[in-house]
């Protein structure tokens, strides 16, 4: 219900999560038949990205189970690593973010963050911890060495409040955190931060590890918003669970 598709080449590329080696499946972009399936893994609210790392391409899927990185000619998986709360009702939904030769993971529910290198033919941990940024729902994003995102559950009601955090990768250390944001998504462009909260404000600052600094905000769309917006020649769209808005950025 929440994954998007990956096109990748001739095919379309999804976290299925069914039986039968349907954990992942690809289908011809152009009749819909099914191309290959792979894994038994179940299925997650993340969403696929594909990156050539290491001299070859790759699918990356964070599935309900782990970190599944595969070929996405034929399916065949390069790299397995299991990595989820345990908690039953938990969810991965963060994307895998790509960052050169390593990969971020983050999930909520106590199982924290994760970076992995690609080192000769797969992937190796180079850290894991769960205080630095803790993603539930929302895709971190990173520029100039620095992750933005939403740190913690953003469950209505829950206990403490999410917080919006930028955190210097390197050294794994918070350089700002503010909890007047709440459920939110975040996009850059350039060095434009927009946080679009779940109750439709948008706000617009600079991503920068000096502080958070927002320069205007904006009811935009009103509640819920949960999709994730895009930015497109100085548009920025939007939408909500019955409403769709185009912003022009280039006033």
């Amino acid at each position: 219900m929440a994954c998007s598709p990956l096109v990748e080449g001739g095919a379309v590329l999804l976290n299925i999560g069914a039986a039968n080696r349907a954990g992942i499946v690809a289908f011809d972009k152009s009749t819909g038949k099914v191309l290959w399936k792979a894994t038994d893994d179940e299925a997650s609210y993340s969403s696929p990205v594909a990156a050539s790392i290491g001299g070859q391409r790759l699918a990356l899927f964070l599935t309900r189970k782990g970190f599944v990185a595969l070929d996405p000619a034929d399916g065949s998986v390069r790299f397995e690593y299991p990595w989820h709360s345990r908690n039953r009702t938990s969810v991965n939904a963060a994307t895998p973010l790509i960052l050169g030769d390593v990969v971020f993971l983050s999930a909520s529910y106590g199982t924290g963050a994760l970076l992995l290198r690609w080192q000769g033919q797969q992937f190796e941990k180079v850290w894991s911890e769960d205080d630095l940024l803790s993603n539930h729902y929302a895709t971190s994003i990173e520029r100039n060495g620095f992750l933005f995102g939403i740190h913690g559950r953003t469950d209505p009601g829950f206990s403490p409040r999410p917080k919006l955090r930028c955190v210097d990768l390197k050294k794994r250390t918070v350089c700002w955190e503010n909890d007047s944001i709440g459920a939110a998504t975040l996009t850059c462009a350039g060095d434009q931060l927009f946080i679009l909260t779940e109750k439709g404000e948008l706000i617009m600052t600079r991503a920068t590890p000096e502080g958070f600094q927002p320069k205007c905000h904006a009811q935009v769309l009103t509640a819920t918003v949960r999709a994730f917006p895009a930015v497109a020649d100085g548009l920025f769209y939007a939408r909500s669970k019955d409403q769709l808005v185009c912003l022009d950025l280039r006033k």
